[in-house]
């Protein structure tokens, strides 16, 4: 949007102020500071930009690059090289000036103080060497939202960090983009982490600081008011308006200058010098609302942010929190703003490390809320960065966080304890019942009108002597009444007990007090009416002294007799305070004896104490008594005023001259004088005697109206804690509903993933119960889908496992997995293999069983052992001396070894497939056959002797053996034979006796 440049520019109701809140560490420069941080390929990026700079920007650069410690550095020459403003490596401390640049020397850590360089030994942050982020950290912290961070061309994360603090100070930021940076690792990790104004090359950044440069958000402000004021305020009111419609949200009372600073920065950022301008900007564009809202949230936050606060509740707080209660309830804790979360997540592992052994035993609820849906959203997640965590321990890495994908995982023993939810904390209803509140570093971006809210609510919301956590810029102002303190130096603060629970609603609270009772004749008597008490008050009312009953921070609870002449409300608001209402001239010796009496426990008299009241001196004796009651807790004293001052006598009157006009006229003005006395005593009478009805019919009324108030009173408490009781509820609500989606979406997986497993598995709890299975586990097992629940014992498988109940108990308590094989009732073979079933928190919860199929592995196995047997059997038929045959029953040679080769003459391949009938004499075929026929028929052959012919035709004598050979159904098929030939004898003693 072009500005009109024949108009001045418009003044932005009270942008000229500037407030910080640590003034005296501001930098007393009057121009922006841009720190330029690099690493590998930064040099190139350094010169463009340098080339492309004007050497009169007004403005001062500092280099921070990644250097080698033990080299010597040339950086500062090689810049100078490029632009013709002086260029210095920095040695000494040295100032800043404008329009000059400084570079980091090499093996150093570079910081501002005061707009002043200091080199320090350089560091490492667990390993790492993080020179940018320091600067820029130092530099936003000197010079605020005079600060410029710039990032180049550079691996890893380094200045991410720093130009968090440089855009959370309220300045401008810079990062090199992907298309011109040699390595985008530095520039890319900031612009993911959402802390980059600009995404420039190193030409263009350098034409947006020229620009800038001159822009009036970076111009030195003066707290001299601003001519016209009431037009910025206009202005500024159709912003809050354009960004409470946008986001629901109104930022009108919040801190002021805090607000201004976030707009000016934004229209620096859209080159914008009006108020107007960008409120129309707004109005046409209703993203930059988003934006806007974005930077007035400034969510900086981190693990465990000033650890001695931590450390003050784990020592003074925790021990009465988690003391044992009657009856038991949990430990509720709010932390309101808790941005990203790191916050609620440092608490609750404050928390575990407290409790130890007994974090399962002590039920605790944290709930974090924050305004930004994005922040809250992080926050559920639970995963950070390695910038995030680098405060945590390498022990509390170990035990709180999981390594993962894309950084670090808050375990879930940490994040169950937590319920994140958005949460207005001026709008919406609060939580109730809390032991702690831990709000920190919030109070201070809130006007006082939202923190007096705030203090109230917390109050609301805090159970009797509760806890109030704040930040160390932090206080309660002047709400002394509502909280004491218990460390000073942590912000920490507890609720006092003594009034009544103020309302969220933030009505004003009714202080009640007694009434000093008027001169008045006793009352008439009248049935009911305790006349003892009755007694006791004219006693009280003539004859003892006008006090007090105060708690030990002297807010007045109860008033006794006429305290009027000592006690007198000053002016301005309200109060109860003993030391506010009294005189000024009893002031000193009233707080000097109460000092005393509390310290001594005992009696404290102060005597003489002199005052002034209507122009008349007077004397009062001071008495302070510690009484034996308290009230919730809190021990209460007996402050009594008991007038010492002595009676007047008459003053002398001097002689009368005898003149009988001046005696005659002062008898009449005695008779007067008398005469009014008289008619004023009985108007007096008739007063008190009204004003005694009146009272009565009174304390009637305040009665009755005491009781409503009474009822009323109980029931909005009972309306409040029905919608704080809502508000808790829709935010665990919240919770589950995400909790639910996700639990959702890993079930989803997980039935997928089984299903595709395409494996029987069967799941059980420790009781043996099932408590899950695969599909393809139902024919196996004989499941059906409401067997879920029941015992193993009572599902009949369709498989033999032997002892398989004990199996699952014995992995169960060994906790070691077993395997065993098994055959189902079709014959398949299965490998039963049990492992324990551990949970998320490694608790062994069951046991899983998975069916592997490896009947094909055992046909296999039985295959092999036969091709085994059959290799030794060739090989001893192969090896035999005996001649060994397989015949046909139709007489065709199937098998012929070597050694009938050797004893027939015919080889193998002519012998396969011949008649046997060749190799039997003709005389014995018939014997042959019948031999066959028996043995085709089941019965067996007994070794005979025989003969047969060879291929030269010589009858040869032999033994022969035959057994039939059966198949896989027992059925012969073949005919093996083994034949031997008989040795001469034994052929002699054949042929002695006949042949076969």
């Amino acid at each position: 949007m072009a500005t009109d440049e024949t108009r001045e520019p418009e003044p932005i109701g009270d942008l000229h102020l500037e407030v910080h809140s640590r003034s005296d560490n501001r930098s007393e420069a009057t121009f922006p500071i841009v720190g330029i941080g690099t690493s590998a390929g930064g040099l190139d990026a350094c010169r463009r930009l340098l080339q492309a700079l004007p050497a009169d920007t007004g403005l001062g650069f500092v280099f921070v690059s990644h250097l080698e410690p033990d080299r010597p550095s040339m950086l500062a020459e090689l810049l100078s090289r490029a632009t013709r403003m002086p260029m210095t490596e920095v040695g000494e401390p040295a100032r800043v000036e404008p329009n000059h640049g400084y570079v980091i020397p090499p093996n150093q850590q570079l910081g501002i103080h005061h707009g002043v360089l200091h080199t320090l030994d350089r560091v490492l942050d667990r390993g790492r060497n993080l020179p940018v982020d320091y600067f820029l950290t130092t530099l936003a912290n000197d010079i605020a939202s005079r600060a410029i961070g710039v990032v180049l061309s550079g691996t890893a994360s380094d200045g991410t960090v720093g130009l968090k603090a440089v855009k959370a100070a309220g300045g401008l930021t810079f990062a090199q983009d992907k298309a011109s940076a040699e390595h985008f690792g530095m520039p890319g990790n900031a612009i993911a982490a959402g802390c980059v104004d600009f995404t420039l090359s190193p030409e263009a950044i350098a034409q947006e600081l020229t620009r800038i440069a001159r822009h009036p958000y970076l111009l030195p402000r003066t707290s001299a008011p601003a001519p016209g004021a009431d037009a910025g305020d206009e202005q500024l009111g159709k912003i809050f308006m354009l960004l409470r419609n946008r986001t629901g949200n109104d930022f009108t009372h919040y801190k002021r200058t805090t607000v201004l600073r976030r707009i000016r920065r934004r229209m620096a950022v859209h080159k914008l010098e009006r108020l107007a301008d960008y409120a129309r900007l707004i109005q046409s564009q209703p993203a930059e609302a988003d934006q806007l809202f974005d930077d007035l949230l400034i969510n900086v936050t981190g693990f465990f942010r000033e650890p001695d606060a931590f450390d003050a509740l784990r020592t003074l707080a925790l021990p009465r929190i988690f003391a044992p209660r009657d009856p038991p309830r949990p430990v509720r804790i709010w932390v309101p703003g808790c941005s990203t979360g790191e916050e609620a997540y440092s608490l609750a592992i404050t928390i575990l490390e407290y409790l130890g052994d007994r974090a399962s035993a002590a039920p605790v609820q944290i709930f974090a809320t924050d305004i930004d849906a994005k922040a809250i959203e992080q926050a559920r997640t639970g995963l950070y960065s390695e910038a995030s965590i680098s405060e945590l321990s390498p022990g509390r890495r170990r035990r709180f966080l999981t390594q993962v994908t894309g950084g670090w995982q808050i375990a879930k023993g940490v994040r169950d304890l937590c319920v994140f939810a958005v949460q207005n904390l001026i709008k919406d209803p609060p939580f109730s019942r809390l032991d702690l509140v831990c709000c920190r570093n919030l109070l201070i971006y809130l006007g006082p009108i939202l923190q007096e809210r705030a203090l109230q609510l917390f109050h609301y919301a805090l159970e009797p002597q509760g806890y109030l956590l704040l930040g160390a810029s932090e206080s309660i102002g002047g709400h002394a009444e509502l909280f004491s303190l218990v460390d000073k130096k942590q912000k920490l603060y507890r609720t006092k007990t003594n009034l009544g629970r103020i309302n969220y609603t933030f009505a004003p609270r009714v202080f009640e007090r007694v009434s000093p009772a008027t001169d008045a004749a006793p009352p008439s008597v009248h049935p009911g009416v305790d006349l003892a008490a009755a007694a006791d008050r004219q006693i009280l009312k003539h004859y003892g002294p006008p006090g007090v009953v105060v708690t030990r921070d002297l807010e007045i609870l109860h008033f006794c007799g006429e305290t009027g002449p000592f006690l007198n409300p000053s002016p301005g608001a309200a109060s109860l305070h003993l030391l506010k209402l009294a005189r000024a001239d009893l002031s000193v010796e009233l707080r000097t004896a109460v000092h005393r009496a509390i310290k001594g426990g005992k009696p404290v008299r102060a005597c003489g104490v002199r005052y002034r009241r209507d122009g008349a001196d007077g004397s009062v004796d001071i008495h302070v008594w510690p009484m034996a009651e308290s009230l919730d807790g809190q021990a209460l004293l007996l402050v009594l005023f008991e007038d010492a001052t002595p009676p007047t006598g008459a003053a002398p009157v001097a002689p009368l001259a005898d003149d009988g006009r001046a005696a005659a006229r002062i008898a009449a003005l005695e008779r007067e004088l008398a005469s009014t006395r008289a008619y004023m005593q009985s108007i007096i009478h008739d007063r008190e005697g009204a004003n005694e009805e009146l009272k009565s019919a009174n304390e009637e009324i305040q009665s009755a109206n005491e009781e409503l108030q009474s009822t009323n009173e109980e029931l909005e408490t009972a309306k409040e804690e029905l919608q704080s009781t809502n508000e808790e509820l829709a935010t665990v609500n919240d919770e589950l509903e995400t909790r639910n989606l996700d639990l959702g979406a890993a079930n989803s997986d997980l039935t997928n993933l089984l299903a595709s497993v395409n494996l029987p598995i069967l799941m059980v709890w420790r009781d043996l119960r099932i408590r899950q299975f695969t599909p393809q586990a139902k024919q196996l097992l004989n499941l059906i889908p409401s067997d879920v629940g029941r015992p193993i014992g009572n599902i009949k498988p369709n498989i033999d496992i032997p002892r398989f109940e004990g199996l699952l108990l014995a992995v169960i308590d060994d906790m070691t997995p077993h395997e065993v094989e098994a055959q189902d009732n079709a014959g398949r073979w299965y490998s039963v293999r049990v492992r324990p079933y551990k949970s998320v928190d490694n608790r062994i919860d069951g046991a899983v069983v998975a069916f592997i199929d490896i009947d094909h592995t055992k046909t296999a196995e039985r295959l092999r052992a036969v091709l085994e047997r059959e290799q030794r059997l060739a090989a001893i038929v192969r090896d035999a001396t005996d001649v060994i045959t397989v015949l046909a029953f139709d007489g065709t040679i199937q098998a012929w070894n070597p050694a009938a080769e050797r004893l027939y003459g015919y080889t193998e391949e002519r012998a396969v497939g011949m008649d046997v009938a060749a190799l039997v004499p003709p005389d014995l075929l018939a014997n042959h056959q019948a031999m066959m026929s028996r043995l085709r028929c089941g019965e067996s052959a007994a070794p005979f002797a025989t003969e047969r012919v060879t291929e030269r035709g010589q009858r040869l004598p032999v033994w022969l053996t035959a057994v039939a050979l059966l198949n896989p159904e027992g059925a012969p098929y073949a005919v093996s034979t083994i034949e031997r030939r008989m040795q001469p004898l034994e052929a002699a003693a054949m042929a002695a006796g006949g042949r076969t």
